[in-house]
């Protein structure tokens, strides 16, 4: 099998072959880093390669294949992480000039969760700083590239964890989602992406250690999860990640989704809501068309009931931002402000702006109110669907589209799909819906009631099982 063919396997597929013997670690880590280093120069996926530890797992995992010994569910299967989860020993930079060297001494729960069950570490992607942006660009390191088109952005913050498995630099990543951090990118880039259920995958120490401003933060909205190019492989990654740890009080029971199951299990007759927009967002035409003739495969292929509707939520763009940064360590931020440590325009805004304790509580009852209007929604249906992002990838240097149907980007709010699900904690996935006319992916996104992760799960493969995707790979890698 050329090295090509060994990265364009699917994560499920290089971990049966390993087990089988029919593939080596030590050949497939090897194909991954050809790869990286041939694309890098152009897509600018990564901020840190551990080339040489990767190497020397992919030897030690070849030989517990030899030697006939309990393999995990990943033993040999390459993954990289974003550069925001913490990893022990390796730079974790989260795209800042005051962590620029920083190297944690403990490993995210998932990064060791990931490591336990045999994946080998290739390397963090990169991230805007602190997460806070849809693009990949910050001051340490060139801006991320989208492999569908190198002049545009995979999105963000999981700006290099998109990119990476779009290009076939590795299977899996982790990436987080604090806003539609995950599902942007997953859109963009032609992924398959999932924010589970807020607590199904524990935060420990990312998020909960207020010793690192910046790192620390976002605690009541984030999520780490999977990018991949197929449903299987998110399922994968979810059944290693998820479940309980003391070190996160929000961490939730396992027990009630059975990760690996139900991406096999069909789908039945669900009621589900399709909303082009919301009902005041305004919707680039390309990705309204799509994500609409997406939405009725479910209906005339699926069997389901697609209803029009709406949760009545308005933009509430401003919530997030308060939400966010009452989330934020302020104080420890505002710090490395004054030292110069902080260049993003938009973070030193929020950093600036006068905020109050009104300011803060008029936001935690505005964002139940908003959980509210969504649990009573959802009563009426199984599944909510809508596009992912409001337009296509849009172009490099940019923070945002140019326009939206003839109103600035920055203007338009052109994601007010993802963060309301932050909000509730509610499951939600983006899938790969159909590419517009100059060949950009465009996602669909799925969301799900309260805990019913299962359910999303098992739309999104039953939407696959309808309209493939993962045999199209970016133009550039011929």
């Amino acid at each position: 099998m050329s090295r090509s063919d060994l990265c364009r396997l699917s994560a499920v597929e290089q971990a049966r072959l390993i087990r089988e013997r029919a593939i080596s670690p030590v050949e497939l880590v090897d194909a991954v880093f050809a790869r990286i280093h041939a694309l890098e120069p152009v897509l600018h996926a990564f901020c840190t390669l551990v080339e040489e530890p990767a190497r020397d797992a992919a030897r030690a995992a070849e030989q517990a294949v030899m030697r006939g010994d309990p393999l995990g569910p990943l033993h040999g299967v390459p993954i990289s992480v974003k550069d925001l989860i913490c990893t022990r020993g390796v730079t974790t930079a989260s795209g800042s000039r005051g962590y620029r060297d920083f190297v944690p001494e403990e490993d995210d729960v998932t990064v060791e969760r990931v490591l336990a069950a045999g994946a080998i570490l290739i390397g963090k992607t990169n991230v805007p700083e602190f997460g806070y942006a849809g693009v990949g660009w910050n001051e340490l390191f060139p801006e991320t590239a989208n492999p569908w088109d190198t002049s545009r952005t995979p999105g963000g913050s999981s700006a290099g964890s998109a990119a990476a498995v779009a290009a076939g630099m590795g299977a899996l990543t982790l990436g987080s989602d604090g806003g539609g951090s995950i599902r942007g990118p997953a859109s963009f880039c032609g992924l398959f992406g999932m924010k589970a259920s807020f607590g199904r995958v524990p935060l420990y120490p990312g998020c909960r250690d207020p010793r690192f401003p910046g790192v620390s933060g976002w605690e009541t909205v984030e999520h780490i999860g999977p990018l991949t190019r197929t449903v299987a492989d998110g399922a994968l990654l979810m059944s290693v990640i998820a479940g309980p740890d003391d070190r996160d009080r929000h961490s939730l029971p396992a027990g009630d989704c059975d990760w690996l199951a139900e991406p096999t299990r069909p789908l039945g007759r669900l009621r589900i809501a399709y909303t082009p927009d919301f009902g005041y967002s305004k919707v680039d035409r390309e990705v309204r068309d799509i994500t609409a003739a997406a939405a009725r495969v479910f209906a005339d292929d699926l069997g389901c009931e697609l209803v029009e509707d709406s949760p009545d939520l308005g933009d509430i763009f401003d919530l997030f931002l308060a939400v966010i940064t009452r989330d934020t360590d302020l104080r420890g931020l505002r710090a490395m402000a004054e030292r110069g440590e902080v260049a993003m325009p938009q973070l030193l805004w929020l950093l600036e702006k006068q905020w109050t304790a009104e300011d803060f509580t008029d936001a935690a009852m505005r964002r139940q109110a908003v959980c509210n209007t969504l649990w009573r929604f959802m009563r009426n249906y199984d599944l909510l669907l809508t596009p992912t992002v409001s337009t296509p990838a849009f172009a490099l240097g940019r923070w945002s589209a140019d326009t939206v149907e003839g109103v600035p980007g920055d203007e338009a709010n052109p994601s007010p799909f993802t963060y309301p699900f932050n909000f509730s904690g509610q499951p939600a996935a983006s899938v790969p819906a159909g590419f517009t006319s100059d060949g950009l992916p465009v996602g669909l996104q799925i969301v799900g009631r309260h805990l019913a992760d299962a359910t999303v799960l098992r739309a999104a493969a039953a939407f696959e099982a309808a309209r493939p995707w993962a045999d199209r790979w970016p133009a550039l890698l011929g």
